[in-house]
């Protein structure tokens, strides 16, 4: 099983090897963004868009209530996890 965190891309930093930054509950890094660009997107579209982020690449774009949501729901169960 995968699990693809989501994030919202805030800079493309090498259009030409498709790298952005992403920023994901405040933490910003680089990831790869081959898997959802092409012709009718390509990576000076992509600020702003949600991804799911999958080892280092966006694996596909999603909207944002469902980001918002993973993500509360992820923070949640990571509270469960302290005080386990």
């Amino acid at each position: 099983m995968c699990l693809g965190i989501p994030g919202q891309i805030i800079e493309i930093t090498d259009p030409t090897n498709k790298l952005a930054t992403v920023e994901i509950s405040g933490i910003k890094r680089q990831i790869n963004i081959a898997c959802i660009v092409d012709e009718q997107h390509p990576p000076e579209s992509c600020i702003g868009d949600w991804v799911l982020v999958h080892v280092g690449f966006a694996m596909n774009r999603i909207n944002e209530k469902d980001a918002v949501e993973t993500l509360k729901l992820l923070q949640e169960m990571a509270e469960l996890m302290v005080d386990y």
